[in-house]
This record gives C-alpha cells, structure tokens and sequence, in this order.
C-alpha cells in the first residue's frame, strides 16, 4: 500500500500529467459534468438497496428483518468496514444488529451473500485476464490455450462451489479444531438451488451497477477510450481488488495504482483514470460508510 500511495503521489505531482487532466477536464461541459456525477451518486444508492434485498433473503430463515432493520444492518456494516483489513468489520457491524443468538449463523449466511458477489468478479474477471493476455502479450499458442483453460476451470469452479455452498459444512465438520463452530455451518444446507439462484442474481445486477458506474465515467471523461478493451479492463480491475488484501480507508491508491497500469496499454491520461478510480471509491466506499456512522453511533453495541 505504501509503494502504491508513492506511485500515485509521483503520478499526481508529474507537471505534464497534470496538464494533460487540466485540459481534459476543461473540454467537459460543467452541467454535463454535475449530472453524471449525481447520476453516479443515485446508483450507488441503487447499489446497496439491492445488497439489503440480498441480506433479508439470506437473513430470513434466521430472523425476519424488515426493510429499515435491514438497511441499518448493510449500512452499519459498511462503516465498520472501512476501518478493517479485507473488510472483514463489515460481519461484525452488520451482524450485531441482529438478536444475539442467531448473530454467529447470521455471519455465515452474509458470507453466502459475499461469495456470490466474489463468483462474479471472479468469472468476469479470470476471463478477462486470459483476454487480456491473448490481446497485449502475444504468448506462444499452446500457452494461451493453458491461460484459457485455467481461466474457464477457475471460474466454472466457483460457480460449482457456489451451489454446492453446503460442502463448505462438511469441510469444516472434518477438522476437530473446527468442531465447535460447526453447528453455525448447518444454515448452509438451508439454501436451495433457487434462493441461491436468486441471490445470484440480485449479486449480479449489482455488479452491473458497479461496471456502469465506470463505464459512465469513463465515456464522459474519456471518450476516446475503445469500449470493448475499457469495459473487460474493468473487470480485471474488479478481480485484482478482490484478490489484494487492503483497508478501503487507503484504499484508493492501490487502486489507482492497478487502474493506471492496466489502461496505460489504451490511453496515457493517467490521472484521468486514477480520478475516475478515487471517484468511484469515494462514492460507494466512504459515502455510504459516512451514512452508516448515524446508525453506528446510535446503536448501544456494550450493551
């Protein structure tokens, strides 16, 4: 994290890339610029609606939640979040405003939830990686048919993973460290196919969201950007955050950092790009963070 703020920093501080953005910005028209900014800010919240849709269908065989109970619970999670390695704060916050009993089950009925998101980011994302190979490194074939290959096995193995969620049970039930934890694994067997589909699904279109937010970005700021390589290049950027271990506090420059080298073999405007990145990451990262602090700070967690 640490090497990725000083690339940024030398980026940010670089007189020419700083006149590049300068006069890139200056052609976008100040009204156009608003909307799509409010256009991005809607969409976050379009976002985290369908994630608190997704937490009462994982949570209601647990305990019923209503909508504003669940809403707290997604936005009380989120502020947690920020300030955790890997996000892992976001259980804890989202978990403890629900009944005591039922928190630990809870926990793993979110991470059915998470798992789903990460199946996505993990398809779209290997097969974009083996694309991007065949694109700009021009490996030999029989190395770019491997690449393809582990790329399809990687992701039809999450998938098979995915809705077969409840073997994760009988792992966990093979180690005797693990035995008394065990019990709260047995909600996995309560998610059928179809809920699990659903799920899928609701994963789905927020991942869509996600894509547009930057696809928007991008099409205002740089138009010149060719779709096809922009929006796959998102998806590897997708599946390259999910892998790195990092705190969303800071977490912009490590973005930054991947974004810029990975578009730098489509455009020069750097900054451009770790603008656009450091948007995105305010909006659905911080923002919505700073909203749950009001359910966090009225929410009695010694008691």
């Amino acid at each position: 994290m640490g090497l990725a703020f000083f690339y940024v920093f030398k980026k940010v501080s670089h007189q020419k890339n700083l006149l590049q953005f300068q006069k890139l910005i200056e052609k976008i028209n100040p009204t156009t610029m608003k909307t799509i900014l409010v256009l991005i800010v809607f969409l976050m919240f379009v976002n985290w609606f369908l994630e608190v849709w997704k937490w009462m269908i994982l949570s209601r065989k647990i305990q019923k939640l209503s909508f504003w109970s669940a809403t707290k619970s997604v936005f009380s999670g989120l502020t947690w979040a920020i300030f955790t390695p890997n996000r892992i704060g976001e259980y804890g916050g989202r978990v403890m405003m629900m009944e005591r009993g039922v928190r630990a089950k809870a926990a793993v009925a979110m991470g059915v939830g998470l798992f789903a998101q990460l199946v996505l980011t993990s398809v779209a994302g290997s097969l974009s990686i083996a694309w991007f190979v065949s694109a700009y490194l021009n490996p030999p074939g029989s190395i770019l048919l491997a690449v393809w290959m582990l790329a399809v096995i990687y992701g039809a193995g999450f998938l098979i993973l995915y809705f077969n969620v409840q073997w994760v049970e009988v792992w966990v039930g093979k180690f005797k460290f693990l035995s008394k934890i065990k019990t709260f694994f047995s909600v996995l067997e309560d998610f059928k196919t179809r809920e699990l589909a659903e799920v899928l699904l609701i994963s789905l279109l927020r991942f869509l969201i996600f894509t547009s937010q930057y696809i928007i970005l991008m099409q205002v700021i740089l138009p010149s950007l060719p779709f096809i390589p922009m929006l796959l290049m998102i998806f590897i950027l997708f599946f390259i955050q999910s892998a790195l271990p990092s705190l969303d506090l800071f977490d912009f420059s490590v973005r930054s950092f991947v974004a810029s080298n990975l578009y730098s073999y489509i455009t020069d405007q750097e900054i451009a790009v770790m603008a656009i990145v450091s948007c995105i990451w305010f909006v659905n990262l911080i923002l919505p963070a700073i909203i749950g602090s009001v359910f966090v700070l009225r929410t009695n967690y010694l008691k």
